[in-house]
């Protein structure tokens, strides 16, 4: 596809949308024309129109851009990235609030509305009743599960003082939008907006120094405090309100809450020293700080409106037992809430216990709470209590949203779980038995320990639940299963150890492949099958994307991430076994990124069975959770999918075309891993490789508390974490890992009436293709070229450029499309108002990487890496999902 054809083909820009894209635009320029700095105004605006014009196909144009470019100062372009990247952030708030605001004007519940049936949870239950008939519909609906695992790895780019910035903004164009604002209001939005687009512009775009754990741990409770806590139990109960319109708030409900967080945030160890037990105990204790605080603040809310008069709404026998026993508790907590609620038993029941939330969030041993279950079985007595008196709309309104926060949250908010690698577990065993556990330890050894005996405290503190997943990174046989469990009695001196699932992740293509054999003898082990007993045969497996696709390439790493989980859901039958399937996916499309909905829905028969998790990564957590409305049309699609996965009907779709198209996928997967090997396995890839893209000055931005490679050079792929190798591809223009070896892979196919067969009953391959589809429209051939030629390999530059050229035209054969994102109006605007931007930094960033390949003198370096990564920032601003 051309350059012209491109630019000409994305949709209108909707009304609403272009007025704030173009008010923020303006505003920006003010703020840029008042900034002291003479003419950057004017040179931004001639790149600018410079590069629009060489996006619409004029190869003169970028020429001229590219002239521009080398002509400014080391401090003009520094300016120059610096606010390209203010106006990318400037769009993204303006594009995330325009869907937020189209999301709210759209009515989810009816089944019979705007969207697909498996788009919507009430859609999914009303189309599953028609397939498995209202009781199975409705069991399956009551044991749904989804477990959005948050994760810190280094994907987002932006400080926390940008995000808090755009965040005004975001509301202040929210407010804007209010047709009630009068001349006056407008005018005060317009200097707040200004205001801080000054304030964003005038701080420092890249970190100086990297976040520590601890920071990214608050940075995600960010999420929690502004949207979930709140939002979640609203979404329950829009929930409710499509299956018993006429009742809801009123009779029990009929939404469960089936949502439940995780995190690794502050767990995960594998190859990140900063993780310590120490900050392991930390992060647990930020957020149970947050839920408690939550908790406490909605319980006495709750109860402040509980001002029901004994006579007119009894208690119970059980609340007024319930009462006594607060009074012994605290008889003096008990008579100063009943002297400020005489004759309210319900308010003197809930503030009390809000009282008792405080004193298990300052560890007051007297008045706390033993777990969450206790103080669950309180709200659900004084919940009966109304119920019985009569009282069904303060039984089953705001008492029911508390009640499913604690469902969800617990006291720990987001289970905390473990990673590390199998390796590490082996060498501590051995020196164990060489030295004992009183001998003198090696300090990583010591930390091990350390860490088990810190999920004990954990779980002593706020429950079982609160700590109990370990996931053992390379698993590659049962003993590095079993070894979590040797290590955890070890830990506990004889005493009683922690209680672990210990959960294996498959990584590597080989480490796929072997899975099964894997898992078999796992659960023969004799501590691992207590283990699965205690749990009632319930058993989890993680599968990681990033690193099998390094291995083999994206092709082959996703139709062996499918046979994979074909092959252990039917082991999991097999051996009567309630499977759930992690899956470890980033927010990159060489990562397993994309619709996460959609991928649900391309998954194996009895894989998914109503249960789903997976990572939230990077930007991807703020993209989908940072938003209220967002955050709930995201859980709603994930969860509507998670039902439907398991519908007789797209069982049959997906096991019917898996079958049916097998030597296809089997010619594919050939072929392009041979692709693939031609190109990573060629003499000296890893060092043109790290030329060609800003890879090791990607290690050098402070993006993340881990490091980018898990200590290696550059002469070695193996080692490098799949993150820094997704991203740096990304910002040369090229994203290599979402498609390399799929176009020679379709070509060797070759028959077009066949491949677009598959693309329409196949559902794997058509989410392959259109997330392909994707990561091309963001690719660009010719400054992908510029960034090939830093390097002395022209050999392996045309084989790039061939397969992609290759993978364009087959791809667009396979689908029947003319251009890419023909069918994606939102995402094909979004991509044509952005790349134009790209491209003036993507100028920049060459400009400052032409100058470090070329050995430039000492005193310039500093000032070239500083270019680099404020380049590096807007890039990945403009370009989205890069990590």
């Amino acid at each position: 596809m051309t350059q012209d054809t491109r630019s000409s083909a994305a949709p209108e820009m909707p009304a609403p949308l272009r007025r704030d894209v173009r008010l923020l635009g303006e505003l920006l320029g003010r703020v840029l024309a008042e900034s002291g700095d003479e003419g950057l105004l004017d040179d931004v605006e001639a790149l600018r129109s410079l590069t629009i014009e060489a996006y619409g196909g004029s190869e003169d144009a970028l020429a001229q851009a590219e002239e521009f470019v080398a002509g400014l100062s080391d401090k003009r372009a520094a300016d120059m990235a610096r606010a390209f990247t203010c106006y990318f952030h400037l769009v993204n708030l303006a594009e995330e609030y325009h869907r937020a605001r189209t999301l709210r004007a759209r009515d989810f519940s009816d089944p019979q509305g705007i969207l697909p049936a498996v788009d919507t949870i009430p859609g999914a239950i009303s189309q599953l009743k028609g397939e498995v008939g209202e009781e199975e519909t409705m069991r399956r609906l009551a044991a749904l599960e989804f477990r959005p695992v948050l994760t810190a790895h280094p994907t987002e780019a932006r400080r926390r003082a940008v995000s808090s910035a755009i965040r005004r903004i975001s509301a202040s164009v929210a407010a804007l939008d209010d047709p009630r604002a009068n001349e006056a209001e407008v005018r005060e939005l317009h200097r707040q907006i200004l205001a801080d687009i000054d304030v964003m512009w005038r701080t420092a775009l890249v970190r100086t120094e990297k976040p520590t754990v601890l920071d990214e741990v608050r940075t995600a409770m960010s999420v929690f405090d502004t949207t979930l806590f709140e939002q979640i139990p609203l979404m329950y109960r829009a929930l409710d309100t499509a299956l018993q319109p006429e009742t809801t708030g009123t009779v029990p409900p009929k939404a469960p809450a089936f949502v439940r967080m995780g995190t690794w945030i502050g767990g995960d160890r594998d190859g990140n020293p900063n993780v310590t037990a120490k900050i392991t105990r930390e992060a647990s204790i930020i957020a149970a700080e947050h839920i408690l605080l939550g908790l406490e603040k909605h319980t006495t809310r709750v109860g402040r409106e509980l001002t029901l008069d004994a006579a007119t709404t009894p208690p119970s026998r059980a609340v007024l037992d319930l009462l006594e026993r607060h009074r012994d508790l605290s008889e003096e907590l008990a008579t100063a809430i009943e002297e400020r609620s005489p004759g309210e038993p319900y308010r003197q029941v809930l503030l009390f216990m809000a009282g008792r939330i405080k004193a298990t969030r300052e560890r007051n041993a007297d008045l706390a709470y033993h777990g969450p279950e206790e103080f669950l079985e309180g709200l659900r007595l004084v919940q009966s209590s109304l119920a019985e008196a009569g009282d069904g709309r303060s039984a089953y309104g705001e008492l029911q949203h508390l009640i499913w926060q604690v469902e969800t949250f617990g006291f720990h908010l987001a289970e905390l779980e473990v990673r590390q690698h199998s390796q590490v577990h082996a060498e501590t065993l051995a020196e164990l038995r060489e030295k004992g556990v009183d001998g003198d330890l090696s300090p990583r050894s010591k930390e091990v320990l350390d860490t088990f005996r810190m999920i004990g405290r954990i779980q002593r503190r706020y429950g079982p639940s609160a700590a109990r997943r370990y996931i053992v990174s390379f698993t590659q046989k049962a003993q590095d299963l079993a070894a979590v469990f040797e290590l955890a009695e070890i830990s506990a001196h004889g005493g009683t150890p922690p209680v672990i699932d210990s959960i294996p992740l498959f990584e590597t293509f080989e480490d796929l492949n072997n899975s099964v054999d894997i898992l078999d003898e796992a659960i023969k082990h004799p501590t691992f099958a207590e283990r699965l007993a205690a749990r009632d045969r319930k058993i989890e497996v993680m599968l990681g994307y990033s690193d099998s696709s390094k291995d083999v390439g994206p092709v082959s790493a996703t139709l062996a991430l499918y046979d994979a989980q074909q092959r252990i859901a039917q082991w999991a039958l097999d051996n009567d076994l309630e499977l759930t399937l992690f899956h470890g996916r980033g927010g990159a499309l060489g990562r397993g990124g994309g619709p996460a909905n959609r991928a649900v829905l391309a998954q194996p028969p009895h894989s998914v069975d109503g249960r789903f998790k997976l990572t939230e990564q990077g930007e991807v957590i703020f993209a989908r959770y940072g938003d209220k409305a967002i955050a709930s049309r995201h859980i709603d699609q994930v969860g509507a999918a998670t039902l439907m996965s398991s519908a007789p009907s797209i069982e049959a779709r997906n096991s019917g075309a898996a079958e049916k198209f097998a030597d296809i996928a089997a010619t594919m997967d050939r072929v392009s891993r041979e692709r693939f090997y031609q190109l990573v396995r060629s003499e000296g890839f890893p060092q043109w490789f790290a030329q060609v893209t800003p890879l090791e000055e990607v290690g050098l931005l402070a993006l993340g508390s881990r490091p980018a490679k898990r200590g290696l050079s550059v002469n070695s792929l193996d080692d490098l974490r799949a993150i820094p190798w997704v991203f740096s591809w990304t910002q040369a223009r090229i994203n290599l890992t979402g498609w390399f070896g799929l176009g020679t892979a379709l070509a060797a196919v070759g028959d077009v009436a066949t491949l677009r067969s598959a693309y329409e009953e196949w559902p794997l391959l058509a989410t392959l293709l259109d997330n392909v589809e994707m990561s091309l429209s963001k690719a660009d051939e010719r400054i992908a070229r510029r960034y090939l030629a830093l390097g002395d390999r022209e050999d392996l530059a045309d084989l790039v450029m061939e397969e992609m050229a290759l993978t364009r035209e087959w791809v667009l054969k396979a689908t029947g499309h003319e251009r890419p994102l023909e069918t994606s109006k939102v995402l094909g605007r979004a991509v044509q108002l952005r790349s134009p931007y790209v491209d003036a930094l993507s100028l920049i960033q060459l400009r400052a990487l032409r100058g470090l390949r070329a050995g430039a003198p000492e005193e310039e370096v500093a000032g070239l890496r500083s270019l680099l990564l404020l380049s590096v920032n807007g890039v990945a601003a403009g370009l989205q999902n890069t990590g």
